[in-house]
Protein backbone atom coordinates (compact mmCIF):
# COMPACT_ATOMS: atom_id res chain seq x y z
CA UNK A 1 0.00 0.00 0.00
CA UNK A 2 1.32 3.44 -0.95
CA UNK A 3 0.40 6.06 1.65
CA UNK A 4 1.00 9.79 1.67
CA UNK A 5 0.70 11.64 4.98
CA UNK A 6 0.12 15.37 4.43
CA UNK A 7 1.60 17.27 7.36
CA UNK A 8 4.85 16.15 8.98
CA UNK A 9 4.19 17.57 12.43
CA UNK A 10 3.84 15.62 15.66
CA UNK A 11 0.90 13.40 14.74
CA UNK A 12 1.79 13.17 11.07
CA UNK A 13 5.22 11.95 12.09
CA UNK A 14 3.86 9.39 14.54
CA UNK A 15 1.32 8.04 12.06
CA UNK A 16 3.79 7.99 9.18
CA UNK A 17 6.32 6.07 11.25
CA UNK A 18 3.66 3.63 12.45
CA UNK A 19 2.36 2.89 8.97
CA UNK A 20 5.91 2.48 7.66
CA UNK A 21 6.79 0.03 10.43
CA UNK A 22 3.67 -1.92 9.50
CA UNK A 23 4.91 -2.39 5.96
CA UNK A 24 3.20 0.42 4.05
CA UNK A 25 5.18 2.50 1.57
CA UNK A 26 4.89 5.88 3.24
CA UNK A 27 5.87 9.35 2.07
CA UNK A 28 5.53 12.41 4.28
CA UNK A 29 4.61 15.68 2.62
CA UNK A 30 5.11 19.13 4.05
CA UNK A 31 5.59 22.70 2.84
CA UNK A 32 8.48 23.54 5.21
CA UNK A 33 11.89 22.81 3.65
CA UNK A 34 13.74 22.52 7.01
CA UNK A 35 11.27 19.85 8.16
CA UNK A 36 11.57 17.84 4.95
CA UNK A 37 15.37 18.15 4.89
CA UNK A 38 15.70 17.07 8.51
CA UNK A 39 13.48 14.00 8.03
CA UNK A 40 15.31 12.95 4.89
CA UNK A 41 18.68 13.32 6.57
CA UNK A 42 17.93 11.86 9.98
CA UNK A 43 14.55 10.10 9.83
CA UNK A 44 11.75 10.61 12.32
CA UNK A 45 12.89 10.40 15.93
CA UNK A 46 10.14 9.32 18.32
CA UNK A 47 10.57 9.52 22.08
CA UNK A 48 8.15 7.40 24.07
CA UNK A 49 8.76 6.97 27.78
CA UNK A 50 12.36 5.88 28.26
CA UNK A 51 12.68 4.65 24.68
CA UNK A 52 13.77 6.51 21.57
CA UNK A 53 13.57 5.09 18.06
CA UNK A 54 14.38 6.43 14.63
CA UNK A 55 12.19 5.50 11.66
CA UNK A 56 13.37 6.24 8.14
CA UNK A 57 10.51 7.65 6.08
CA UNK A 58 11.04 9.74 2.93
CA UNK A 59 9.67 13.26 2.91
CA UNK A 60 9.08 15.71 0.10
CA UNK A 61 7.85 19.18 -0.77
CA UNK A 62 6.65 18.02 -4.19
CA UNK A 63 3.54 15.82 -4.34
CA UNK A 64 3.73 15.64 -8.14
CA UNK A 65 6.93 13.60 -7.79
CA UNK A 66 5.08 11.08 -5.62
CA UNK A 67 2.09 10.72 -7.93
CA UNK A 68 -1.18 8.94 -7.25
CA UNK A 69 -1.17 6.81 -4.09
CA UNK A 70 -3.58 4.35 -2.47
CA UNK A 71 -4.26 6.44 0.64
CA UNK A 72 -3.78 10.11 1.51
CA UNK A 73 -4.07 11.02 5.19
CA UNK A 74 -4.42 14.66 6.21
CA UNK A 75 -2.81 15.70 9.49
CA UNK A 76 -2.58 19.47 9.16
CA UNK A 77 -4.12 22.25 11.22
CA UNK A 78 -7.79 22.69 10.31
CA UNK A 79 -7.27 26.19 8.89
CA UNK A 80 -4.72 24.78 6.43
CA UNK A 81 -7.04 22.03 5.13
CA UNK A 82 -8.18 23.77 1.95
CA UNK A 83 -4.63 24.72 0.98
CA UNK A 84 -3.43 21.22 1.88
CA UNK A 85 -6.11 19.64 -0.31
CA UNK A 86 -5.02 21.75 -3.27
CA UNK A 87 -1.38 20.85 -2.54
CA UNK A 88 -2.27 17.14 -2.42
CA UNK A 89 -4.24 16.93 -5.69
CA UNK A 90 -1.44 15.12 -7.58
CA UNK A 91 -1.68 12.33 -4.99
CA UNK A 92 -5.38 11.60 -5.52
CA UNK A 93 -6.75 9.40 -8.28
CA UNK A 94 -10.24 7.93 -8.78
CA UNK A 95 -9.51 5.03 -6.41
CA UNK A 96 -7.49 6.89 -3.79
CA UNK A 97 -8.79 6.84 -0.23
CA UNK A 98 -8.75 10.37 1.20
CA UNK A 99 -8.71 10.26 4.99
CA UNK A 100 -8.62 12.79 7.80
CA UNK A 101 -7.64 12.11 11.40
CA UNK A 102 -7.48 15.80 12.25
CA UNK A 103 -8.76 17.21 15.52
CA UNK A 104 -12.18 18.76 15.65
CA UNK A 105 -15.56 18.66 13.97
CA UNK A 106 -16.19 19.25 10.27
CA UNK A 107 -12.91 18.23 8.65
CA UNK A 108 -14.66 15.73 6.40
CA UNK A 109 -16.96 18.44 5.08
CA UNK A 110 -13.96 20.52 4.06
CA UNK A 111 -12.40 17.61 2.16
CA UNK A 112 -15.74 16.69 0.57
CA UNK A 113 -15.77 20.12 -1.05
CA UNK A 114 -12.43 19.29 -2.66
CA UNK A 115 -12.64 15.56 -3.50
CA UNK A 116 -15.43 13.06 -4.31
CA UNK A 117 -17.29 12.42 -1.05
CA UNK A 118 -17.44 8.66 -1.64
CA UNK A 119 -13.61 8.51 -1.48
CA UNK A 120 -13.42 10.20 1.91
CA UNK A 121 -12.87 8.57 5.30
CA UNK A 122 -13.17 10.50 8.53
CA UNK A 123 -11.76 9.44 11.83
CA UNK A 124 -10.15 10.22 15.13
CA UNK A 125 -7.16 9.06 17.13
CA UNK A 126 -6.46 9.23 20.84
CA UNK A 127 -2.72 9.21 20.32
CA UNK A 128 -1.00 12.48 21.10
CA UNK A 129 2.41 13.94 20.57
CA UNK A 130 4.53 16.97 21.29
CA UNK A 131 6.78 18.31 18.56
CA UNK A 132 10.25 18.68 20.07
CA UNK A 133 11.78 19.91 16.81
CA UNK A 134 11.65 19.21 13.07
CA UNK A 135 11.38 15.45 12.66
CA UNK A 136 11.53 14.84 16.42
CA UNK A 137 8.37 13.96 18.37
CA UNK A 138 7.61 13.05 21.97
CA UNK A 139 4.83 10.44 21.82
CA UNK A 140 3.00 11.19 25.05
CA UNK A 141 0.82 8.05 25.17
CA UNK A 142 2.60 5.49 27.33
CA UNK A 143 -0.24 2.99 26.89
CA UNK A 144 -2.02 2.06 23.70
CA UNK A 145 -4.85 4.27 22.52
CA UNK A 146 -7.58 3.66 19.96
CA UNK A 147 -7.94 5.07 16.47
CA UNK A 148 -11.32 4.96 14.70
CA UNK A 149 -12.04 5.44 10.99
CA UNK A 150 -15.23 5.26 9.00
CA UNK A 151 -16.95 6.42 5.82
CA UNK A 152 -17.92 10.03 5.25
CA UNK A 153 -20.93 8.72 3.30
CA UNK A 154 -22.99 5.64 4.14
CA UNK A 155 -22.05 2.77 6.41
CA UNK A 156 -19.84 0.56 4.22
CA UNK A 157 -16.60 0.14 6.19
CA UNK A 158 -14.60 -1.81 3.59
CA UNK A 159 -12.30 1.10 2.73
CA UNK A 160 -12.07 2.11 6.36
CA UNK A 161 -11.02 -1.42 7.28
CA UNK A 162 -8.16 -1.18 4.76
CA UNK A 163 -6.79 1.85 6.60
CA UNK A 164 -7.49 0.41 10.04
CA UNK A 165 -5.63 -2.78 9.12
CA UNK A 166 -2.60 -0.79 7.96
CA UNK A 167 -2.54 1.04 11.29
CA UNK A 168 -2.89 -2.22 13.22
CA UNK A 169 -0.01 -3.70 11.22
CA UNK A 170 2.11 -0.91 12.68
CA UNK A 171 1.18 -1.93 16.21
CA UNK A 172 -1.62 0.49 17.10
CA UNK A 173 -5.22 -0.32 17.94
CA UNK A 174 -7.55 0.72 15.13
CA UNK A 175 -11.17 -0.01 14.25
CA UNK A 176 -13.39 0.68 11.26
CA UNK A 177 -16.72 2.04 12.48
CA UNK A 178 -19.95 2.79 10.60
CA UNK A 179 -20.98 5.18 13.41
CA UNK A 180 -17.81 7.21 13.03
CA UNK A 181 -19.44 10.60 13.71
CA UNK A 182 -20.38 9.40 17.20
CA UNK A 183 -16.74 8.50 17.83
CA UNK A 184 -15.55 11.87 16.54
CA UNK A 185 -17.99 13.69 18.82
CA UNK A 186 -16.83 11.58 21.77
CA UNK A 187 -13.27 12.76 21.09
CA UNK A 188 -14.62 16.30 20.78
CA UNK A 189 -15.86 15.93 24.36
CA UNK A 190 -12.25 15.38 25.43
CA UNK A 191 -10.84 18.16 23.28
CA UNK A 192 -13.43 20.76 24.22
CA UNK A 193 -12.67 20.40 27.92
CA UNK A 194 -8.90 19.84 27.74
CA UNK A 195 -7.50 21.96 24.91
CA UNK A 196 -8.63 25.52 25.72
CA UNK A 197 -8.25 25.03 29.47
CA UNK A 198 -4.68 23.79 28.99
CA UNK A 199 -3.92 26.66 26.62
CA UNK A 200 -5.27 29.36 28.94
CA UNK A 201 -3.67 28.00 32.13
CA UNK A 202 -0.46 26.68 30.51
CA UNK A 203 -1.13 23.38 32.29
CA UNK A 204 0.13 20.05 31.05
CA UNK A 205 -2.52 17.35 30.70
CA UNK A 206 -1.70 15.53 33.92
CA UNK A 207 -1.94 18.72 35.97
CA UNK A 208 -5.10 20.02 34.39
CA UNK A 209 -7.51 18.62 36.98
CA UNK A 210 -5.21 18.82 40.01
CA UNK A 211 -7.03 21.97 41.18
CA UNK A 212 -10.62 21.29 42.25
CA UNK A 213 -12.03 24.40 40.56
CA UNK A 214 -10.41 23.40 37.27
CA UNK A 215 -11.76 19.88 37.63
CA UNK A 216 -15.24 21.36 38.06
CA UNK A 217 -14.78 23.42 34.90
CA UNK A 218 -13.55 20.39 32.93
CA UNK A 219 -16.53 18.34 34.10
CA UNK A 220 -18.94 21.16 33.24
CA UNK A 221 -17.57 21.29 29.70
CA UNK A 222 -17.96 17.52 29.41
CA UNK A 223 -21.58 17.80 30.50
CA UNK A 224 -22.33 20.52 27.92
CA UNK A 225 -20.62 18.80 24.99
CA UNK A 226 -22.24 15.44 25.76
CA UNK A 227 -25.63 17.16 25.89
CA UNK A 228 -25.10 18.68 22.44
CA UNK A 229 -23.99 15.33 21.04
CA UNK A 230 -27.06 13.60 22.43
CA UNK A 231 -29.31 16.32 21.01
CA UNK A 232 -27.64 15.64 17.67
CA UNK A 233 -28.62 11.98 17.87
CA UNK A 234 -25.36 10.44 19.07
CA UNK A 235 -25.50 7.75 21.75
CA UNK A 236 -22.98 8.99 24.32
CA UNK A 237 -22.75 7.90 27.96
CA UNK A 238 -21.82 10.93 30.07
CA UNK A 239 -20.41 8.89 32.95
CA UNK A 240 -18.21 6.92 30.55
CA UNK A 241 -16.93 10.17 29.04
CA UNK A 242 -16.18 11.60 32.48
CA UNK A 243 -14.19 8.53 33.48
CA UNK A 244 -12.46 8.27 30.11
CA UNK A 245 -11.43 11.92 30.00
CA UNK A 246 -9.99 11.86 33.51
CA UNK A 247 -8.11 8.64 32.79
CA UNK A 248 -6.74 10.09 29.53
CA UNK A 249 -5.57 13.29 31.21
CA UNK A 250 -3.97 11.41 34.09
CA UNK A 251 -2.17 9.04 31.72
CA UNK A 252 -0.88 11.90 29.56
CA UNK A 253 1.25 13.21 32.43
CA UNK A 254 3.54 16.01 31.24
CA UNK A 255 2.22 15.85 27.68
CA UNK A 256 1.18 19.19 26.24
CA UNK A 257 -2.18 19.56 24.53
CA UNK A 258 -2.02 20.70 20.92
CA UNK A 259 -3.66 24.04 21.74
CA UNK A 260 -1.10 24.70 24.47
CA UNK A 261 1.63 23.96 21.93
CA UNK A 262 -0.04 26.47 19.61
CA UNK A 263 -0.08 29.14 22.31
CA UNK A 264 3.55 28.53 23.22
CA UNK A 265 4.52 28.74 19.54
CA UNK A 266 2.47 31.96 19.16
CA UNK A 267 0.35 30.56 16.34
CA UNK A 268 -3.36 30.43 15.66
CA UNK A 269 -5.32 27.71 17.46
CA UNK A 270 -8.00 25.31 16.24
CA UNK A 271 -10.67 26.68 18.58
CA UNK A 272 -13.09 27.11 15.66
CA UNK A 273 -13.43 23.34 15.12
CA UNK A 274 -13.33 22.48 18.84
CA UNK A 275 -15.42 24.60 21.23
CA UNK A 276 -16.51 26.83 18.37
CA UNK A 277 -18.02 23.80 16.65
CA UNK A 278 -19.82 22.79 19.85
CA UNK A 279 -21.33 26.29 20.05
CA UNK A 280 -22.46 26.26 16.41
CA UNK A 281 -24.17 22.88 16.70
CA UNK A 282 -25.66 23.84 20.07
CA UNK A 283 -27.16 26.99 18.55
CA UNK A 284 -28.71 24.93 15.74
CA UNK A 285 -30.26 22.53 18.27
CA UNK A 286 -31.23 25.02 20.97
CA UNK A 287 -28.86 23.68 23.65
CA UNK A 288 -27.37 26.09 26.21
CA UNK A 289 -23.55 25.90 26.34
CA UNK A 290 -22.27 28.90 28.35
CA UNK A 291 -18.91 27.31 29.24
CA UNK A 292 -18.07 26.36 25.66
CA UNK A 293 -19.18 29.81 24.54
CA UNK A 294 -16.97 31.50 27.15
CA UNK A 295 -13.86 29.49 26.27
CA UNK A 296 -14.40 30.10 22.56
CA UNK A 297 -14.54 33.83 23.29
CA UNK A 298 -11.46 33.73 25.55
CA UNK A 299 -9.31 31.94 23.00
CA UNK A 300 -10.60 34.21 20.21
CA UNK A 301 -9.74 37.18 22.40
CA UNK A 302 -6.25 35.83 23.03
CA UNK A 303 -5.71 35.38 19.28
CA UNK A 304 -6.97 38.87 18.47
CA UNK A 305 -4.83 40.47 21.17
CA UNK A 306 -1.74 38.71 19.87
CA UNK A 307 -2.32 39.32 16.17
CA UNK A 308 -3.15 35.68 15.46
CA UNK A 309 -6.76 36.07 14.32
CA UNK A 310 -7.45 35.22 10.67
CA UNK A 311 -7.48 38.13 8.26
Amino acid sequence: MRVAVVGAGAMGGILGATLSEGGAGVTLLDVAPPVVDRINQHGITIERGDETRVVRVPATLEPQKVGVVDVVVFFVKCYHSVAAAEFARPLVGPDTIVATLQNGWGNGDVLAAQFPAEQILIGVTYHSGTLVGPGRVRHTNLSDAPTFVGPFLGEDVARAETVARAIRDGGFRAEARPDIRTEIWKKLVLNSCALPTSALTRSTAGRLTAVSTMRTLVDGLIHETVAVGRANGFEIDEQERLESVHATLDAAGEGKASMLQDVEAERRTEIDVINGAVVRVADQLGVDVPLNRALTALIAGYEAANGLAPA
